[in-house]
């Protein structure tokens, strides 16, 4: 199995609060990253990416949960 789906498979256990927190603590993070990534090379660039989109799939299961 992929991450990926692992990954939107946790989030049916996410409560609407919990999806919340998560997307504002890896907003946080994402931006941490690339302050740092300006600064000097992170070793992975590609975690950034990988972060956003993830950011992505936590707001889409949010906004279904909602309508």
């Amino acid at each position: 199995m992929s991450k990926k789906n692992d990954f939107v498979r946790s989030l049916k256990d996410y409560s609407e609060v919990d999806l919340n927190a998560r997307i504002h603590e890896d907003e946080l993070r994402i931006k941490k990253l690339e302050f740092a990534h300006a600064i000097s090379p992170l070793e992975n660039p590609m975690s950034i990416r990988f972060l956003r989109k993830d950011i992505a799939r936590l707001k889409t299961e949010l906004r279904k949960r909602k309508s």
